[in-house]
């Protein structure tokens, strides 16, 4: 039978039946008195049913699933299906309206199977175009690059005493010692700010904290700049981490706060990208200047942000967490766009903190057994994400190119691994929300493993077995290229949104906080004994047992890390809750039982 044949039967059967509804059998001009048509005996069969306008009722079954008549008669894409006489010369339903035709069908079977199982049910619908109009997110856009602008602070500021460290010495006359204070000061002053950071958001507020961090680089680097001996410089590096500390928490709550779910991995790593130019700015402006110019340079980055700060908004989340309803939605109505509908995301925000409220904000709740176990998560990608080794390698970049041997000139290698930190993180921007953050993290710690283990066995070659390595000499930057882009892709950006994304709204403040301190207690240790282990144990082994952390990392993404890409927060939470979503699309997951026919 052709699909124009088909077509018309399908119509004579359906005014056929609308008659019969009426209360007679019409004939259609093709009667067959020995031999009645498949309609005549379809319809005898199934007798007189209820419609809702063209959709029949469903039967009354266990099954959840949708029946292969109501799955039909929703698509409209079906059209063929579709006549005016079965819908009373109304126009053609469009896929919305086919949906919230279909969602009155679905809701009864959720109830009852939520009955039979205690565990709640969440029924979404999504559409399987994700795609977000450049309109849509263009105030999101702003909001992310004004934010990320003062992470660039924090890339520059972590990389400073690499290409600064040799003029320190000489200026000053300081020993090994002293240098490895002044490096590994500001890690210990982010454990700092880490601690005060998730009081400072909740009560002074996500924006607020932002400018108070960035008038304290300010501060910093004025001190910096003006350094008459190296308590200056301590002073100045304890007050730029505790900045880095209080930021390192702040930046991701806030993004995934005002970032809508479909560009917040997108988007969300904007602040690592600008961070990575941080780096590149710190390496590329050491190669003309020694400490105290590096210093104005800071000086004048921390400016720009205090004028962009007036035209950002406070996030949504901590408005109404306040009970600022009216600031709440029309803050909300300047991210998502002055043509967006945001009552049904308005109505979320108010019953998601509602929820909140009714629970109790003790310690005893961030210390139950379920948010130990999500806390258990981010604790350990932090964890892996510094003993990895990057912050040791950022801020002895240039030493370590020293100690090589290798025939490129340190500087330029320097130069050349900032600039490679920089383009990774767009790339990694590019694929975050393509490919998931699981698959990056995979990607990522298999590229470091690989690359460390090469990294050891050339310091091994030159080192313990004493071997000419200059025919091989191109391999330490090799290796470092390797291994900055793996880590750029995956465990550089990819704790930080997920420390946003996958901690509940009511323990995200004090969670955030410990998450922090902790990820900065790793970093000043490692940044520590990182000298004091490649002097003890040689530089081969201090990067294998860096690669050895990786491959653990590897077995923790495995295991304990959840995906949540393409996911609105309060249905991350839902999930690690143990509450059932089930993500229906618009089209390919209605799934139709066997053909009753």
């Amino acid at each position: 039978m052709t699909d124009s044949n088909f077509a018309n039967e399908s119509k004579v059967l359906i005014r056929t039946y609308t008659s019969f509804i009426g209360g007679k059998i019409p004939t259609t001009g093709h009667q067959h008195p020995k031999h009645p048509s498949w309609a005549t005996v379809l319809l005898q069969q199934w007798g007189t049913r209820q419609w809702n306008g063209q959709h029949q009722r469903l039967h009354g079954q266990d099954s959840p699933c949708i029946s292969t008549c109501t799955t039909a008669t929703n698509l409209s894409s079906l059209g063929d299906f579709q006549s005016n006489s079965t819908i009373n010369n109304s126009r053609r339903m469009n896929l919305e309206e086919n949906l919230r035709m279909t969602i009155p069908e679905i809701e009864p079977l959720q109830n009852k199977e939520k009955n039979e199982d205690e565990t709640d049910i969440v029924v979404e619908i999504s559409t399987t175009n994700n795609s977000v109009p450049l309109r849509q997110i263009k105030t999101q856009l702003l909001t992310a690059i004004a934010v990320s602008w003062v992470s660039m602070i924090i890339g520059y500021c972590s990389a400073y005493t690499s290409p600064a460290s040799l003029s320190l010495e000489r200026d000053f006359n300081l020993d090994p010692g002293k240098i490895t204070w002044i490096t590994s000061l500001m890690p210990l002053g982010a454990l700092a700010g880490g601690i005060i950071g998730g009081t400072l958001i909740e009560n002074l507020g996500r924006k607020w904290t932002i400018l108070l961090t960035d008038l304290t680089f300010l501060v910093a680097f004025i001190i910096n700049f003006f350094a008459q001996n190296y308590i200056y410089m301590y002073i100045s590096r304890v007050l730029s981490g505790a900045s880095v500390g209080i930021l390192s928490l702040t930046l991701p709550v806030y993004l995934a706060e005002t970032v809508q779910p479909e560009v917040r991995g997108t988007l969300g790593l904007l602040p690592t990208a600008f961070g990575n130019i941080g780096i590149l700015l710190c390496y590329l402006f050491g190669t003309f200047y020694e400490w105290q110019p590096l210093a104005l340079v800071g000086v004048v980055l921390a400016i720009p942000f205090v004028i962009v700060f007036w035209v950002i908004r406070e996030t949504p989340r901590y408005l109404i967490s306040k009970g600022k309803e009216e600031e709440t939605r029309e803050a909300l109505q300047w991210l998502r766009g002055k043509n967006t509908d945001v009552s049904k995301e308005f109505q979320e925000l108010k019953k998601s903190q509602q929820e909140a409220d009714d629970e109790a904000t003790s310690l005893k709740v961030l210390f139950s057994m379920h948010n130990l176990k999500l806390m258990g998560i981010v604790l350990g990608l932090m964890g892996f994400q510094q003993w990895s080794g990057i912050n040791a390698v950022i801020f002895y970049t240039t030493k370590i190119f020293r100690e090589s041997g290798s025939s490129l000139n340190e500087s330029v290698s320097t130069t050349i691994v900032g600039i490679v930190n920089f383009i990774s993180t767009f790339i990694a921007a590019a694929l975050i929300d393509k490919l998931g953050r699981k698959i990056l993290l995979y990607i990522s710690a298999v590229s470091m493993v690989l690359s460390l283990g090469v990294l050891g066995a050339y310091f091994f070659l030159k080192d313990v077995s004493h071997i000419d390595v200059t025919v091989i000499g191109f391999l330490p930057l090799a290796s470092f290229i390797v291994y900055v882009l793996g880590f750029s892709l995956g465990f550089g950006p990819i704790p930080w949104l997920m420390m946003g994304e996958i901690l509940p709204a009511k323990i995200r403040g004090p969670a955030a906080s410990v998450a922090t301190a902790f990820n900065w207690t790793c970093t000043f240790i490692v940044t520590k004994i990182f000298l004091i282990l490649a002097q003890s144990i040689g530089f081969h082994f201090t990067f294998w047992i860096f690669g050895g952390v990786v491959f653990l990392a590897l077995l923790f993404t495995i295991f304990f890390v959840p995906e949540t890409r393409g996911q609105s927060l309060a249905d991350i939470e839902r999930k690690l809750a143990g509450i059932k979503v089930r993500r229906m699309s618009s089209v390919a997951n209605l799934k139709p039982m066997p053909s009753s026919f």
